[in-house]
């Protein structure tokens, strides 16, 4: 199966070690998405998800999908009560953004994140096609 490792920086910019999604078949794979290099970086938490749900939809949109073909993310933050404390914003942006398709999820607390001001990090799987 033929595998297609893609880049886009005008979404969300990768790193030089490793590729921002890789499509096998009809599956994407999308490498954790945050909100480096934006406003929101060192914001709250909930700016944050904006920025990064903003990411992967528009990652997905490139590759032909939509929200709906997003079928599984994970979820990575630096405090759970933090992302908690403000549930009503994060059910909101989750909504906006799914449109009530929404994907599995699983939610994992970290030490921290690859740099300073970063509190969220969303991985996800996209079906295709």
């Amino acid at each position: 199966m033929e595998k297609v490792r893609k880049n886009y920086p005008d979404i969300a910019p990768s790193g030089p070690t490793f590729s921002r999604s890789v499509r096998a078949g009809n599956t994407l794979y999308i490498a954790g998405c945050t909100a480096r290099d934006t406003e929101a970086q060192g914001s709250p938490v909930m700016e944050q998800l904006r920025v990064t749900l903003d990411r992967i939809t528009r990652i997905v949109a490139e590759e032909g999908g939509s929200p709906s073909d997003i079928v599984k993310i994970t979820t990575f933050v630096t405090s759970i009560p933090q992302w908690r404390a403000d549930r009503d914003t994060q059910e909101a942006l989750f909504a906006e953004f799914f449109q009530g398709q929404f994907p599995a999820n699983t939610l994992v607390e970290i030490t921290a994140l690859a740099e300073e001001g970063l509190d969220v990090e969303i991985e996800a799987i996209v079906e295709l096609g």
